[in-house]
């Protein structure tokens, strides 16, 4: 499995808790910013593949 995708399944489960426990935003911003990198590992890593 790719490390891209485990960060993008990381960054969605966080992001459920961060919105199921509304003490906890800390988990929402983290959650989000685990998305974005994985995101961005995923284009780089498709970018690297066709070069």
């Amino acid at each position: 499995m790719p490390t891209w995708l485990i960060i993008l399944i990381v960054g969605i489960v966080l992001l459920i808790l961060g919105v199921a426990v509304e003490a906890a935003q800390f988990l929402i911003w983290l959650g989000i910013i685990v998305l974005v990198v994985s995101l961005i590992l995923g284009l780089v890593g498709r970018g690297k593949a066709r070069v």
